[in-house]
């Protein structure tokens, strides 16, 4: 009886400080990709590198865990369940994604890939500022060579937070 109580205390103590580290996360949850805008370095320029409407997922859990996947605007479908080679290449280079865990301050997340599209982001942190307007998140990626075109920049993310 008295392992029990030890038990069922020690299991209670860890719901709390869960949940109490869970509502000082103004992350935790769903977001949904409302727009994605490259900014290069050298001029200035912004656009749309992923189209004018991407698709994309990111989720923070109360566990440390995150995820995050962005595919481009209008991406081709292949012609059969099994992708010709030419298809995969296209679809591979039309989509982000990641997985890892992250950890926070006031004006920055960080992301410990641990797994990822492209094996070289697998095992290293990728360092995110943010900002957070009632249920909008603004992810401003620290400077960056776009993987796409090469150029020094930064990518500003637009995030919806997902209602149940």
């Amino acid at each position: 009886m008295t392992r029990l109580a030890g038990a069922l205390s020690a299991t209670l103590l860890f719901l709390s400080v869960t949940a109490a580290v869970a509502g000082e996360n103004p992350l935790l949850g769903t977001w949904k990709l409302k727009s994605f805008v490259r900014e290069v370095a050298a001029t200035g320029e912004r656009y749309n590198e992923r189209g004018e409407h991407p698709n994309g997922y990111l989720g923070y859990a109360a566990d440390g865990r995150m995820y995050a996947i962005i595919t481009w605007d209008n991406r081709a479908n292949p012609r059969d369940v099994v992708p010709t080679n030419e298809e995969r290449i296209k679809l591979y280079g039309t989509m982000i994604s990641y997985a890892g865990t992250y950890t926070m301050d006031a004006e920055k997340v960080i992301h410990h890939v641990d797994i990822s599209w492209n094996q070289i982001w697998t095992g290293t942190d990728q360092v995110r500022f943010y900002r957070l307007e009632g249920n909008i998140l603004t992810i401003i990626s620290a400077p960056n060579r776009n993987p796409v075109d090469g150029r020094d920049g930064r990518s500003i993310l637009v995030w919806e937070k997902v209602t149940p």
